[in-house]
């Protein structure tokens, strides 16, 4: 059986790249396309020196830096690859993806991080947050993703078989594309996050800083309880946003980017992860949870599934969630797990967390994908 995978496009090594890294190590002989490929030889060699195909986008000057802004010719540069040798074609995708032409005979899986959200249920935000809400860009981009919903829709008539990363991504799919689809978590590497039950006194969150991760949040929240202390890692565009109220409160520091063993340790120490964006599934919630650190979590997207909230499971409990992407409505959660801190077992995290192994990942990925292929391909009963 020939494979073949198609991944949206490798920028950096994050939660979709290790996905990919994960089906490769089911289907080790299977060959990679991609859109653009910006990944270091070291890097790439997560893949095991598989070989990738890159679209003509990725020869362009400097595309590194706009590769983003050329979504209006990507469904058509995705259907100029041609995988009509392959009898297994595997999409990882959260863009353009699982557009790929494939044939009769041929099988498409595709597992979907997310069906492409700024197209969407999230466009109205996109636009608002991008300023085009208005005028003729706005005009513009509204009408290439009503182009691109129409082109979105129609090809999902060629995935054979639909893999969700959560239950919530499960029911988007539905919404979007009235399909049906299993769900097999993303991949957590649990074993990097060792368990540790030597917990000080702070409150820590780890993120990039971009407008919906909502950190100036999680800052402003802290803001108001200057008892609790909170420690921040991360980079990005809303830095400057987050240091401008740590500035005015001695409790916050703001450690910008930090090397893996930084991250860990105050992982392992925090005595509360502390996640307020909605996620389709959330990785470091998890890998918090691997450190046996609790995880106050806003209560949507992913973490519904990979938190157990104290109020509805008070003997598993991992964490709780707040209601509301406000700072007050934080805060009352953080006073809250202060009541309830000692009722929230560290073991109960780690135990929840490796429900999300990598081992687990792979097992699950290649029964889903089984279900979808002729006889021929299935391995022989004992």
């Amino acid at each position: 059986m020939k494979v073949a995978v198609i991944h949206d496009w490798l920028p950096v090594i994050a939660g979709a790249e290790r996905v990919l890294e994960q089906i490769l190590k089911v289907y080790p002989d299977a060959d990679v396309y991609t859109m653009f490929d910006f990944l270091s030889e070291e890097d790439r060699k997560i893949f095991g020196g598989v070989k990738i195909t890159t679209s003509s986008l990725n020869k362009w000057p400097k595309v590194q830096k706009y590769y983003r802004k050329l979504l209006p010719i990507m469904p058509f540069m995705i259907e100029n690859f041609d995988l009509s040798k392959y009898d297994l074609i595997i999409s990882s995708s959260h863009a353009v993806a699982k557009g790929v032409i494939t044939g009769g005979t041929q099988i498409h899986v595709s597992y979907v991080h997310s069906p492409t959200r700024y197209a969407w249920d999230l466009m109205h935000q996109y636009l608002r947050e991008s300023n085009m809400e208005r005028g003729f860009k706005g005009m513009m981009a509204r009408y290439f993703l009503h182009k691109f919903r129409i082109w979105d829709l129609r090809t999902a008539n060629g995935v054979d078989g639909f893999i969700a990363n959560s239950d919530f991504i499960r029911k988007r799919i539905w919404k979007v594309y009235r399909r049906e689809a299993d769900v097999v978590y993303p991949p957590v590497n649990i074993d990097l996050f060792e368990y540790s039950d030597e917990k000080e006194d702070f409150y820590f969150t780890a993120s990039r800083m971009v407008p919906y991760k909502r950190i100036d949040m999680i800052a402003a929240a802290f803001a108001k309880m200057p008892d609790k202390k909170l420690k921040i890692i991360g980079d990005g565009p809303d830095i400057h946003k987050v240091r401008k109220i740590a500035d005015n409160a001695p409790n916050i520091e703001v450690l910008g980017y930090q090397q893996y063993p930084v991250l860990k340790d105050h992982m392992q120490k925090a005595k509360a992860f502390v996640f307020a964006a909605e996620e389709d599934f959330g990785i470091v919630p998890v890998e918090a949870q691997a450190c046996g650190t609790p995880v106050i979590a806003y209560g949507a997207g992913g973490t519904l599934e990979t938190v157990i909230d104290y109020d509805q499971s008070p003997k598993t409990a991992t964490g709780m969630h707040f209601k509301q992407q406000t700072a007050e409505c934080l805060a009352e959660a953080v006073q809250k797990f202060e009541t309830l801190r000692d009722k929230i077992l560290y073991q109960n995290c780690r135990k929840n967390a490796e429900k999300f192994s990598e081992e687990r990942f792979r097992n699950e990925l290649k029964a889903m994908v089984e279900k979808h292929l002729p006889k021929k391909y299935l391995p022989k009963a004992a």
